[in-house]
């Protein structure tokens, strides 16, 4: 039985229902910033939420995306955890859950058998595939080149730890506001600038390459999300470290990938070929 038959099959068993129950917790880090009518907001607490915000995306986006996902870049053991370390503070679960059900989802963009494809529905896309009990599990067959590590294994499996001894650092630090805004604030946002990638970035956007699936080039999405936008030029090229095909197109995380491998932190960054073939390119021809 195929993939996709397989995923029909299960959705109509039910398996696809969103867990209200045990999706409570989520819901709730949403509310907690509400919280800020009684603790008040202060400067340092905006600062401190768009610092853990662009701090914790980077993470997400060079690590846990380029890096665990698509091995864009080499590196070093002790870098590779703290890549994944850091990526595990954004709350998305553990690195080998973030990389492995990623993949899955470059091998089916779009079809039958994608996890979050916008053809179900901006919400599925967005936010309801991970409330479900189907995906909860991580793909271990696709990430078998990280379940050697034992330090990978070990995030992946308490990946709840990170995120807690950030929150507690930070109400240590800063008090309630700086907890509500910097952390939970910024977490919130965290997620949804994430989410923004599997929903809006196949709905809106312009597209530079002929690809199987709806994904788009976003300005908007790639200042918010460091790169991340440029979302038809990844799934055509999706081995490159820099998103954008092209120099003007920015990507804040390449950059810092970039600066890292002066010092020879990171190494083999890869970028689209000069001579690449356009959708205007492909017609022409």
């Amino acid at each position: 039985m195929s993939a996709d038959s397989t995923m029909l099959t299960e959705r109509r068993s039910g398996s696809d229902r969103i867990n209200w129950i045990q999706s409570v917790p989520f819901f709730l880090v949403h509310l907690v910033p509400l919280a800020a009518i009684w603790t008040g907001v202060q400067r340092r607490d905006v600062w401190l939420c768009i610092g853990l915000f662009y701090a914790r995306m980077f993470f997400i986006s060079g690590g846990l995306h380029r890096y665990f996902a698509h091995r864009t870049y080499k590196t070093s053991r002790v870098f590779q955890f703290i890549m994944a370390l850091g990526g595990t503070f954004a709350a998305q679960k553990g690195p080998l859950w973030w990389a492995g059900w990623h993949r899955w989802h470059h091998r089916f963009s779009d079809k039958p058998s994608d996890v979050h494809s916008p053809q179900r529905g901006f919400w599925w896309a967005h936010v309801g595939w991970i409330l479900t009990n189907r995906y909860k599990d991580t793909k271990v067959e696709l990430v078998k080149q990280w379940v050697r590590y034992p330090e990978l294994r070990w995030l992946n499996r308490w990946y709840w730890i990170p995120p807690t001894i950030l929150a507690v650092a930070v109400w240590a630090l800063g008090g309630w506001s700086a907890l509500v805004i910097g952390f939970f604030l910024s977490t919130v946002l965290l997620y949804h600038a994430t989410f923004f990638i599997n929903s809006l970035a196949h709905l809106i956007g312009w597209r530079r390459f002929e690809t199987d699936d709806t994904s788009g080039n976003s300005l908007l999405l790639a200042l918010l999300t460091m790169g991340e936008g440029w979302h038809n030029d990844h799934h055509h090229r999706a081995w490159a470290t820099k998103q954008g095909a092209k120099w003007w197109q920015i990507d804040l995380t390449y950059y810092v990938l970039w600066f890292l491998s002066l010092f020879g932190i990171v190494w083999d960054l890869t970028r689209h070929p000069r001579q690449t073939k356009t959708i205007e390119e492909g017609r022409a021809a």
